[in-house]
């Protein structure tokens, strides 16, 4: 079959890019085998153009289990004997790859580089085209954010494009904010300026479920032009996904009687896929849906995802008063203290926080997390209150099998999830919204230094206690976390997905938090420290 498929007079190839753009959900870390597995079940699938990786410089050594290459003769490997006449494909950020140390192409490696950049780096991005095509790859143009672009600044970069002799130009949905009407004004644009000789690509993302629609209107607008749909496998890609190869060819087949192959795709799902989405799961979420409506980075969605202590109003509400300017960059200290000064919103009321002092002064101190030990390790728990009859502090719940003194909640929606019958019994941290509950205290002074845990209600009850003087803890239900998110809490009610990868981190700071809150105040365990 030839690597382009001819349909009525205009040539339509798919580019799958599941080993790029997916790796945003696993690090690139496919592993060497799954690698082969699925460039191979994509050329079997009669895919057009396979996407093997990103090409950079921005690691510090080579790992033949992930697909992020810094030399190019690394990707051969993983390319089949058999190219069948398909395309291979790299990808290159701009600034992360000196391509003087580029070798000329020989046809042992990849036959193409894609280049994306953002706008304000366009004409030195297209010199590095320039440079790229004359050591004779394939070149493909990808001006990231393309609604970013005025009309006048996307024909710049098309004219461009055009005396470079680029093989394929994109219109490039990074944020997946594109309306039907967007990319039929983009295309016509382009249709009308671009050389003829040079491919329309398009890639999208599904952060407003409009990848699968727009790529269809792309095939009825596109008339004679010959044009590129990227797509993933499954739709793996970061934050909502990308336009799933499976149902990308299945529409082609159905409609333009294309020759792609399906149960290639469906084994590769099947065997490898499934368990990276079961591990880190992608797709469209509401959370993803405020990054695109506000046109920004899918990585401060998953941030403030991250923390679970946000409603979805919170998330809108950090979104609006973002910074325009940085937006289309993922800047990780800028949200951190977005995030921080959102939360520090709030009055407090400590009216009643003398009586509290003196109460908790003459007596045991049990904080109850919800972690699931506190189900497996009851009797061991109901036992040391018979004996020491503590003061009993719950965390962001309250368990039914034991009566809590006292609720400490530092989790809006946490807070969403209580009774407000037992209101008369909340400490509450100043960042969650409330009225009329026993204490309202400060959030800001609880937070610790360790990033993934910095605002931990556990941990911040624990430094609260500390400030108050209080010089002994004990520590039921608080077992950190497993990668198995039905171990996590003894009520599922209670759990959340979490990257696993985020997990690990967080059992990290916890470790390294404790042991220097032991430092100004004893801390015993009365269950099982699980995961921490």
């Amino acid at each position: 079959m030839e690597n382009i498929l001819k349909i009525k007079n205009k040539s339509i190839n798919v580019l799958d890019c599941t080993l790029r753009d997916g790796g945003y959900c696993n690090e690139w870390y496919f592993g060497k085998d799954n690698i082969k597995k699925i460039t191979a079940g994509l050329v079997e699938a009669n895919i057009n153009i396979v996407e093997c990786g990103f090409l950079t410089q921005n690691i510090s050594e080579y790992d033949e289990n992930r697909t992020k290459f810094n030399d190019i003769n690394q990707i051969s490997k993983f390319i089949p004997k058999n190219r069948e006449e398909k395309i291979f494909v790299c990808m290159m950020n701009y600034g992360e790859y000196n391509v003087e140390e580029l070798p000329n192409f020989d046809g042992k490696s990849v036959d193409g580089i894609r280049v994306a950049f953002h706008k304000k780096d366009a004409v030195n991005a297209l010199d590095i085209c320039k440079k790229i095509k004359e050591k004779g790859y394939k070149v493909f143009v990808q001006p990231m954010v393309s609604l970013n672009y005025t009309c006048e600044e996307f024909l710049k970069i098309i004219d461009i494009c055009n005396t470079i002799e680029a093989y394929a130009f994109y219109i490039v949905d990074s944020f997946g904010i594109m309306k039907r009407k967007d990319l039929i004004r983009l295309y016509y644009i382009v249709e009308n300026r671009l050389n003829t000789s040079i491919v329309i690509g398009y890639h999208g993302h599904n952060n407003m479920q409009m990848a699968y629609a727009n790529a269809q209107t792309l095939l009825d607008i596109c008339g004679k032009r010959n044009i590129i749909l990227d797509s993933s496998i499954y739709g793996m890609g970061r934050g909502a996904g990308n336009l799933n190869t499976e149902l990308l060819i299945e529409e082609l087949n159905d409609n333009f009687e294309t020759g792609y192959q399906l149960k290639p795709l469906l084994n590769i799902i099947d065997e490898i896929i499934t368990d990276f989405k079961n591990c880190n799961n992608w797709g469209y979420s509401l959370q993803n849906y405020l990054s695109a409506k506000y046109n920004s980075h899918p990585n401060y969605a998953s941030y403030l995802d991250n923390k679970k202590t946000l409603s979805i109003d919170d998330m809108n509400q950090i979104f609006a008063i973002m910074d325009g300017e940085k937006r289309n960059n993922f800047d990780k200290p800028y949200i951190e203290q977005l995030y921080e000064k959102y939360m520090s919103r709030g009055k407090l009321d400590e009216t009643h926080l003398e009586e509290l002092k003196r109460i908790l002064k003459n007596h045991k101190i049990l904080i109850l997390a919800p972690g699931k030990s506190i189900e497996k390790e009851i009797r061991k728990i109901k036992d040391f209150i018979d004996k020491e009859k503590p003061i009993v502090i719950s965390v962001n719940f309250e368990y039914t099998d034991i009566k809590s003194d006292y609720i400490f909640i530092g989790n809006a929606r946490r807070y969403r999830q209580m009774d407000m019958e037992k209101k008369h019994k909340f400490i509450v941290t100043s960042n969650v919204e409330c009225l009329d509950v026993f204490l309202r205290i400060d959030y800001m002074k609880l937070l610790n230094s360790i990033q993934n845990v910095k605002d931990n209600s556990g941990l911040m009850l624990i430094k609260w206690l500390s400030i108050l003087g209080i010089k002994k803890v004990y520590l039921a239900g608080f077992d950190g976390y497993s990668s198995d998110i039905s171990n996590n809490y003894f009520d599922d009610k209670l759990s959340w997905i979490i990257k696993v990868n985020i997990l690990k981190d967080k059992n990290i700071g916890l470790h390294s938090a404790l042991e220097e809150f032991g430092k100004k105040i004893d801390i015993e365990f009365v269950t099982t420290r699980m995961y921490i």
